[in-house]
């Protein structure tokens, strides 16, 4: 991973664990992004037998997993074990009757997951907190042959008026980086996968001051964990200037805050001899599928 997008892991597990009480009233746009993503397995035609959720939170997806696919085995994975806590409980009561849901404490770069054990892997706004290199590495080795693998991840304009009113106060990053959707794509392909389709969408949120827009990301853990941040307090001359320089992007008496949401979808060769196709397909949202045999 570049130097500029690299994270400090022991602060980004920390940073989660201290969101776990606070993250589901704040996720609306996480959960959002999740049932897009889900949707788009209404064209797949796989009926996975176990299924992977990694970063698996605070158990939303996990819940939607388990209305999609009742037969199958669902195990949920995350860095933070307060998340996975909250998780259990949250799907406690599908858990209990049916006996196919499995939550434990796990890093989405070394996946505590047998090889070849697993038909799908799903993952919603994970990978920017990782080396999707190696994550995608990962997925395809638990993959079986065959198998899916459905992500979302935030794109390079997220958070973008946040990032240029910090630029105002000084000249150390604030916002860690996020990857352009064609080179996860070229990711995929190295990692192995076969056909890997990616498309985006844009969201704005907006808040009726700077302090609730920051507060609002406090509340999620999406703290800047970039190895590169500043270490220590911010002062209140260059906190003065940030805020001026955000409140000066105001629309119509509220702040934005952009969000570019990936979504990626790739399968693993019937064969691990099979070649994958050079390059990537970016099509409209919601023209996704399985290729015909």
């Amino acid at each position: 991973m570049a130097e500029s997008l690299a994270l400090d892991r022991r602060r980004l597990r920390a940073s989660f664990e201290r969101a776990a009480d606070t993250y589901d009233a704040a996720a609306v746009l996480q959960r959002e992004i999740a049932d897009r993503l889900l949707t788009r397995l209404d064209v797949v035609r796989l009926t996975p037998q176990i299924i992977l959720d990694i970063g698996c939170g605070t158990g939303y997806d996990l819940r939607q997993l388990s209305k999609r696919y009742p037969r199958a085995r669902i195990l949920g994975i995350d860095i933070a074990e307060a998340m996975t806590r909250r998780a259990h409980r949250n799907t406690g009561f599908w858990r209990r009757i049916t006996g196919r849901c499995t939550v434990s404490c796990g890093d989405a770069e070394h996946l505590p997951i047998a090889t070849a054990s697993v038909d799908m892997v799903v993952s919603n706004l994970t990978l920017q907190w990782c080396d999707p290199l190696t994550v995608f590495a990962e997925a395809g080795r638990v993959l079986r042959p065959g198998g899916l693998l459905m992500f979302t991840t935030f794109g390079p304009d997220t958070l973008r008026e946040l990032r240029e009113a910090w630029r105002a106060a000084d000249d150390t990053p604030h916002v860690h980086g996020f990857i352009d959707m064609h080179d996860l794509g070229d990711m995929l392909v190295h990692a192995g996968f076969a056909d890997p389709v990616m498309d985006m969408e844009r969201f704005t949120l907006t808040y009726a001051n700077v302090i609730e827009a920051m507060l609002d990301i406090k509340r999620l853990g999406a703290h800047n964990v970039a190895k590169a941040r500043i270490r220590g307090l911010t002062g209140k001359e260059r906190f003065a200037r940030f805020r001026a320089a955000y409140e000066s992007q105001m629309r119509d008496g509220s702040i934005p805050a952009t969000y570019e949401a990936v979504y990626g979808h790739a399968w693993m060769p019937e064969s691990k001899q099979v070649g994958s196709r050079d390059g990537i397909a970016v099509i409209p949202v919601g023209r996704i599928g399985r290729r015909s045999a």
